[in-house]
């Protein structure tokens, strides 16, 4: 059957494509010791649309113990979904056995295990390239492309879907989202990487399915909302999801009704994680996840038209634990997001000299950066951001000017009222 759906006529931007180094020399070592051995996913997909392949993941019918043998930098990892990782000093490559649907009595080692949802919890159940093919999510990843002879396999019409700019599921994509639900996400996310429209049925099957995303582990749910709105369509993202009503399983930002402010907010901290994408400026999933909750924390904390501070300590850990109950949000991210939240009330209060200070904060460029984000989505503001930019960029005796005519400025008014009225209505 792998005969009739092999080819050595592969689309030109197959034949032209950059292969790792190391991925070459495991597909030739793996070949060598006569195993079949083919890059799969994203690397194929990627170079037949002519975008730059970045991850080259390699499929074979050697087992992992068989693939551990034969390489000696390498390791198994993964307990649901086992594979190896071969390494070269800081390159690592990802080779995975052939996986069937089926469990082979004679090997217990061998299995798939279903929660009562349909999800797969467990697929160490080793087949053919065929059945390993039959198993991917979608036509334009079930692509297996050996560089070395220039052979393709296509059985499910990829290279045709790809060419159409359509999403294609492989199966019936409402009991395949009911295995893994994250392919939801993926759904969307390849649809708008690409450039593609997404088939009817795969729509169905998102808008039907896509409550399940709840039984997904938060590691796994912080993992895609990186690959979501951390690779330079994020905007683009947020609004496939929303129309699909998904974006309530990444981010805690609803307060229970449509404010203006919290919309612009999250447009605004979308477009901006793009254009530092774009700029090659680095980004974080910290400083987003900040920026998308200041709107419920802002609203959370307002009393009397102001920010209270005392509901707004508390609340900081209120809104990140309703957070991390979507999404897993690391430790070295829960105290940077505190960070730059505190010094927003710093930011605005510039008490005495403490200006001198906040300049001098680790995390005062993320602050910073967050303030002018607020200021961006209020037609009105005081130029708190302006005044900022100047006194971060002065000597210091015109810092001094600066802090003693703040000073005069302030006699007789009220100015530790925290908050911009617009993000607290």
């Amino acid at each position: 059957m792998i005969k009739s759906h092999l080819t050595k006529k592969p689309p030109n931007s197959l034949r032209n494509i950059k292969t790792d180094s190391l991925a070459l020399d495991i597909l030739k070592t793996l070949e060598q010791h006569r195993f079949q051995a083919f890059l799969v996913g994203g690397c194929v997909r990627d170079a037949l649309v002519n975008l730059s392949p970045k991850d080259f993941d390699i499929a074979t019918d050697a087992t992992p113990e068989q693939i551990r043998k034969i390489f000696k930098a390498s390791r198994i990892i993964g307990k649901r979904f086992k594979l190896v990782h071969v390494f070269q000093r800081q390159k690592i490559i990802e080779v995975s056995t052939f996986r069937s649907s089926k469990v082979s009595v004679e090997d217990e080692d061998q299995e798939i295990l279903k929660d009562p949802q349909g999800k797969i919890v467990r697929d160490n159940s080793w087949g053919s390239i065929e059945e390993d093919c039959q198993r991917r999510d979608f036509t334009v990843n079930a692509l297996y492309f050996n560089p070395i002879n220039n052979l393709l396999f296509d059985p499910h019409h990829g290279v045709e879907h790809a060419k159409d700019k359509i999403l294609v599921s492989i199966g019936n994509p409402l009991r395949r989202f009911e295995e893994d639900p994250v392919r939801s996400l993926r759904a969307i996310r390849f649809a708008t990487k690409l450039g593609f429209k997404i088939d009817k049925e795969v729509k169905e099957a998102i808008y039907q399915k896509g409550h399940l995303l709840n039984s997904v582990s938060t590691a796994r749910m912080f993992d895609e909302f990186n690959k979501l709105f951390l690779q330079g369509k994020a905007k683009d993202n947020y609004l496939k999801l929303d129309e699909f009503g998904l974006s309530k399983f990444l981010i805690s930002s609803k307060t229970g009704e449509h404010q203006s402010f919290q919309r612009e907010m999250i447009m605004r901290s979308l477009e901006n994680t793009d254009e530092r994408v774009k700029n090659n400026q680095s980004v974080t999933a910290g400083f987003l996840i900040a920026a998308m909750l200041w709107p419920k924390l802002a609203k959370l904390s307002s009393d009397n038209e102001e920010i209270n501070l005392k509901k707004f300590y508390r609340n900081m850990d209120f809104c990140i634990g309703h957070q991390m109950a979507l999404t897993a949000v690391p430790r070295r991210f829960y105290g940077y997001i505190k960070d730059i939240w505190t010094l927003q009330i710093k930011l605005q209060s510039r008490l005495g000299k403490q200006p001198l200070k906040l300049v001098a904060h680790p995390r005062f460029r993320a602050a910073f950066d967050l303030l002018l984000l607020r200021e961006q989505c209020i037609p009105k503001n005081d130029g708190l951001t302006e005044w900022w930019f100047k006194f971060q960029n002065c000597s210091r005796a015109q810092k001094a000017q600066m802090l003693e005519k703040l000073y005069e400025k302030r006699k007789g008014t009220n100015y530790k009222k925290f908050g911009f009225s617009e993000e607290i209505r």
